[in-house]
């Protein structure tokens, strides 16, 4: 069928709207009518040749909502007309998948930056030439996307579809991260450095969990007073003072739980040093393969924990109807981070969104 898309045809080139032909959908596989999509910094990154993905042309987008049109012969998750969103694929047959932990499958680059699906067929061309597609099982920059049952969540019909999306990646990741992998404690302290939309979403998890302390680090000054109004008690802004020390002393000691969103090996060290005995720091900005970072290991050998987390260590489909149900009682308002674009305006999206003008971009049909 014929679908617009926004394709990538050189490293860090601009998106451009094209008309493409995509397959029909697979025995296993979804197709979507899309209504919105988030605009993710991983997109980006991949944009930007910093991941380990096939060369372009590509159509990426990872954080994809939008309703059923069409199913393969063996689905029966979803059915046409049901609202979806499409999050990250997995094999859902590995070790990790098997033992609930999705976001560590084991053939998780296989199905999701493959550029094609997971058996290497493509999804996309334009005439005669092959567009690397099925990012993240999905390519959700464009109106409609193929998805497999796996990756596409249902979701109620009473809420706005668009507002969803950024529930496939970002707000999933930094929720997840303080509810499912920290499990803090009601009175907790959490110090989060970097408040883009990860980060932010990590503050209303906190809130959701009962922290009292919840301190947002970061560089700018409006960065920080958004935090402060989504519910940081405390602001650090590390160009002005040692972000350690400043933690220590709000806590009297360090905070229980650290996340490093921002992808720096120097915040992740400051982000170590500031948890006491006992305290957990999560890791969650992306950088390139091969990035190393120096820490104390007198420090760590003292009760400290460093973690690494992928997606929030969410299973999508029991995480994100969670998610979407503190969101209508009105203690996850996630949605005030969302500035709507129209589809075709994906390059001024993307310029706002690495000019720092909005937070989470999300492209509408």
């Amino acid at each position: 069928m014929k679908v617009k898309a926004a394709v990538v045809y050189e490293q860090s080139g601009k998106f451009n709207i094209e008309e493409l032909e995509l397959s029909e959908p697979n025995d296993d596989e979804v197709l979507v009518r899309i209504v919105g999509t988030g605009i993710c910094h991983t997109d980006l990154e991949a944009r930007d040749g910093h991941m380990p993905i096939p060369p372009p042309p590509s159509v990426f987008g990872h954080e994809g909502a939008g309703i059923v049109e069409k199913v393969g012969s063996r689905v029966t998750k979803v059915k046409p007309d049901d609202h979806v969103v499409l999050t990250w694929d997995c094999c859902g047959v590995c070790k990790s998948c098997k033992s609930g932990m999705d976001p560590y499958c084991l053939n998780f680059f296989l199905h999701n930056f493959h550029g094609a699906r997971p058996d290497g067929t493509t999804t996309l061309r334009k005439g005669d030439q092959v567009i690397h597609g099925s990012f993240f099982n999905q390519s959700s920059f464009s109106d409609f996307a193929l998805a497999n049952e796996r990756n596409a969540v249902k979701v109620p019909k009473d809420v706005p579809l668009e507002i969803l999306a950024p529930m496939g990646c970002g707000v999933q990741t930094g929720v997840g991260a303080v509810m499912n992998t920290f499990h803090p404690k009601p009175g907790s302290s959490i110090a989060i450095f970097g408040v883009g939309n990860v980060g932010l979403s990590a503050i209303l998890g906190a809130v959701v969990c009962g922290c009292t302390t919840i301190i947002a680090v970061a560089r700018r000054s409006e960065a920080l007073k958004t935090a402060k109004s989504f519910g940081a008690t405390h602001t650090i802004n590390l160009t002005e003072v040692d972000p350690v020390e400043a933690i220590r002393d709000i806590t009297g000691g360090g905070a229980d739980f650290s996340l490093e969103c921002a992808g720096n090996p120097k915040v992740l060290r400051q982000a170590v040093d500031a948890l006491p005995r006992c305290g957990v720091c999560g890791l969650l900005g992306v950088v390139a393969p091969g990035t190393e970072v120096s820490l104390d290991m007198d420090l760590i050998m003292n009760g400290r924990t460093v973690r690494g987390i992928i997606e929030g260590d969410a299973v999508p489909d029991l995480f994100i109807p969670k998610l979407i149900d503190l969101y209508k009682q009105g203690r996850l308002p996630f949605d005030r981070m969302i500035t709507f674009y129209p589809f075709d305006e994906i390059n001024r999206a993307v310029e706002d969104m690495e000019k720092r003008r909005v937070i989470k971009p999300v492209l509408r049909q």
